[in-house]
C-alpha cells in the first residue's frame, strides 16, 4: 500500500498558510465527521491485538500499517497515504474485508466505538456519524438487529465518555440490492434510538443508485437522512440517480459532479451537501494528485461540501488532516475552513442544540485572532 508520508512535507511546495487569517489550530477547530466507516476506522495498533488474538496473520500490506503507529496511537496527525496506496476498489476491499475479520464479538464492536470517539475528540470534532451494515458479520455477532443495539449502547457510553455524540448510519451494500429493504427496515425501527441516515456503499460499479430507491423510500418515510455514496469512481450519472430517486441529503464524495454543469446545479439548487474525502480519492485513484482535486471547484460552483477522512485505518489521515490538506493543498483561508465546518455541522443529523452549539463555537473559534502559527 505504499508508505504514508507527513502532509506538511507533502504539500509545502504546493501552498502555504497565508497571512494571520491561516493559523488558527486546526484540531480545535469545531467539527462534525460525517462519512466515517466502522471497520476503517479501527486503529492500527488494535488491528494488530486483535490479529494476535485471533491467531490469524494479516495481509502484508496490512501488516506494514500496524507497524507504523506513532504515540500517542489514537493520531493520526499529520500522515497522508501516498500517490499509489490502495489504487482499486477491489485492492481497498480485500484489507477492508481482512480488517472486519479480526471482529469477533461485541466487546470489539464497544472497542472500536469507544477508540473512533476518542479519536474524533482529538480532533476537534464533537458529532459523528458511523456508516455500517450490521448484515456484514454473516451472524457470528448475533442477528442484525442485536449488531444494531449493541452499536448503539457503545455510542451512548463513548458519548458519556469523550463527550463526542455518536449518530449511526445503516449502509446497505452496493453487490446486494435484494437486501436492502430489509435493512432500511431495521434502521427505521431504531430512528428515534441512535440512528440518524440510512446509506449505500461498497463498489459503486455493481448497480446503480436507483436499484435501492424503494429501500430509501422505507428510510425517508420514517425521519431518516437519504445519505448515500455516489459518483467517486463512477461518472455523474450515478449522483443524479440519487439525488431524484433516493432523495439524498448528503452524498458521501460526489467529486464526478465536477463533470457536469447540470449536476453541479441540481446539487446547488437542491442544497445536497457532499462529504469529501481528498485523501482517500487519491489512495483508492479516483484522484491521481491531491493538488488536481475538484473541492475547490466544488465550492466555486456553490455547492455546499464538508471534509471527511472514510477510513483512517486504511488512508493513514484522520479528520483533522483533511483541513490541513485543504489549507496547505488547496489554499483554504481560516474564513473557508469555517465554512465547510459548518456545511457539515448544517447537513448532520445531531439534535438541533448541538448543532446550534456547534455553529456559535465556530464562530468563536473565528473570532480568535491566533498568537502564532499552527498547522
Amino acid at each position: 500500500m505504499g508508505t504514508p508520508i507527513d502532509v506538511a512535507t507533502h504539500t509545502r511546495a504546493t501552498a502555504e498558510p497565508r497571512s494571520p487569517r491561516s493559523r488558527r489550530d486546526l484540531t480545535v477547530l469545531p467539527k462534525v465527521h460525517l462519512h466515517l466507516h466502522l471497520i476503517g476506522s479501527m486503529r492500527p495498533r488494535t488491528l494488530a491485538d486483535l490479529a494476535r488474538r485471533n491467531g490469524e496473520r494479516l495481509p502484508a500490506e496490512l501488516s506494514a500499517l500496524t507497524c507504523r503507529v506513532g504515540s500517542p496511537p489514537t493520531t493520526y496527525h499529520g500522515v497522508t497515504p501516498t500517490e499509489a496506496d490502495v489504487r482499486g476498489f477491489a485492492r481497498f476491499d480485500a484489507f477492508y474485508v481482512a480488517a472486519k475479520r479480526q471482529v469477533r464479538g461485541v466487546d470489539d464492536l464497544a472497542r472500536l466505538v469507544g477508540e473512533l470517539a476518542a479519536d474524533e475528540a482529538a480532533a476537534g470534532s464533537r458529532w459523528v456519524e458511523v456508516t455500517a451494515n450490521p448484515s456484514l458479520y454473516h451472524g457470528r455477532l448475533g442477528p442484525d438487529e442485536a449488531v444494531l443495539e449493541a452499536l448503539i449502547d457503545a455510542g451512548r457510553q463513548a458519548h458519556r465518555a469523550t463527550g463526542v455524540g455518536v449518530g449511526w448510519v445503516v449502509s446497505a451494500d452496493r453487490r446486494f440490492p435484494a437486501d436492502a429493504p430489509s435493512l432500511a427496515k431495521l434502521a427505521a425501527r431504531y430512528a428515534c434510538d441512535g440512528v440518524v441516515g440510512f446509506g449505500l456503499a461498497n463498489d459503486e460499479a455493481a448497480n446503480p443508485t436507483t436499484a435501492f430507491g424503494p429501500a430509501f423510500d422505507i428510510a425517508r418515510d420514517s425521519g431518516l437522512l437519504s445519505v448515500p455514496h455516489a459518483g467517486e469512481l463512477t461518472d455523474a450519472t450515478d449522483i443524479v440517480g440519487a439525488v431524484d430517486r433516493l432523495g439524498a441529503d448528503r452524498i458521501g464524495h460526489g467529486i464526478r459532479a465536477i463533470t457536469d454543469a447540470r449536476v453541479l446545479e441540481q446539487l446547488v439548487d437542491r442544497q445536497v451537501c457532499l462529504e469529501v474525502c481528498p485523501a482517500s480519492n487519491v489512495a483508492l485513484g479516483a484522484i491521481d494528485h491531491l493538488a488536481e482535486h475538484p473541492l475547490p471547484r466544488l465550492r466555486a460552483a456553490g455547492c455546499a461540501v464538508t471534509l471527511a477522512a472514510d477510513d483512517p485505518l486504511l488512508f493513514g489521515s484522520g479528520l483533522s488532516d483533511q483541513y490541513v490538506i485543504a489549507r496547505r493543498v488547496f489554499g483554504l483561508d481560516d474564513d473557508e475552513l469555517a465554512e465547510i465546518a459548518r456545511c457539515g455541522i448544517r447537513a448532520a443529523g445531531c439534535p438541533p442544540h448541538v448543532r446550534d452549539e456547534l455553529l456559535a463555537d465556530v464562530d468563536d473559534w473565528l473570532a480568535d485572532v491566533p498568537a502564532g502559527a499552527a498547522a
